[in-house]
C-alpha cells in the first residue's frame, strides 16, 4: 500500500519508515490501529488528541473510533502521567477479594485519588478493569514507558515498599523488578 504523501501528517512525516512499514505489514488499513497508536504513544509515554487525528486522517476513520480503542486498552493513553502507571485492577471478583479497599488505602497513604499523580512525578495510580488475574487480587501492572510488570496478592505495605524502591532508583533510572 502506498500512502498519500500530499497530505500533511505529523505522525507519518516525524516517523515515516515505521509508519510505512505498519502499512506494508497491514494491508487493510483499520488493521493498522493498534501499531500506530503504539507509535504515536512511544516518545510522551501518551496519545495527543493531534496524534489520534493523525491516525484517523491515515485509516480514513473517525477520531472518535480511534479514541474509543485508546479508551478501551490499558496500554494505551490520552493524558500525560508520572514516570510509573500502577493500574489497579477494580473489576467484581477483584472487589470481591479486597481491591476496593485496597486502592483506597493506596490513596490516602500516596496522599493522591485514583487518577493523579504523587507531587514528585513518579506514580500515576489508575484503576483498570479486568488484568486476568481475578483469583490473585488485590493486584495491579506497573507501566514504565513499554515495560508492563504484573504484581499480584499484594497489600499496602509490600505496594508502599514498592514505590519507595521505585523513588531510590530516581528519575533517570529503570525498575527491574519482578512480579511479587
Amino acid at each position: 500500500m502506498s500512502l498519500a504523501k500530499n497530505i500533511p501528517n505529523p505522525l507519518r512525516e516525524k516517523y515515516p519508515e515505521e509508519v510505512q512499514a505498519i502499512f506494508d505489514k497491514y494491508p487493510v488499513k483499520r488493521s493498522a490501529v493498534m501499531p500506530l497508536l503504539y507509535l504515536a504513544q512511544r516518545e510522551g509515554g501518551y496519545i495527543t488528541k493531534e496524534g489520534m487525528a493523525d491516525i484517523a486522517s491515515m485509516l480514513d476513520l473517525d477520531v472518535t473510533q480511534v479514541a474509543s480503542i485508546v479508551g478501551f486498552y490499558t496500554l494505551y493513553h490520552d493524558e500525560k502521567a508520572g514516570k510509573y502507571r500502577m493500574q489497579v485492577c477494580n473489576d467484581l471478583p477483584c472487589a470481591l477479594r479486597g481491591a476496593d479497599q485496597f486502592l483506597e488505602s493506596l490513596c490516602q497513604n500516596l496522599g493522591i485519588q485514583v487518577g493523579e499523580t504523587t507531587p514528585d512525578g513518579l506514580v500515576t495510580l489508575e484503576a483498570v478493569t479486568c488484568l486476568a488475574a481475578c483469583d490473585k487480587a488485590p493486584m495491579f501492572q506497573l507501566q514504565e514507558g513499554d515495560k508492563l510488570t504484573y504484581y499480584e496478592n499484594m497489600s499496602v505495605d509490600r505496594t508502599l515498599e514498592l514505590v519507595t524502591a521505585l523513588k531510590a532508583i530516581g528519575p533517570q533510572g529503570t525498575y527491574g523488578g519482578e512480579a511479587k
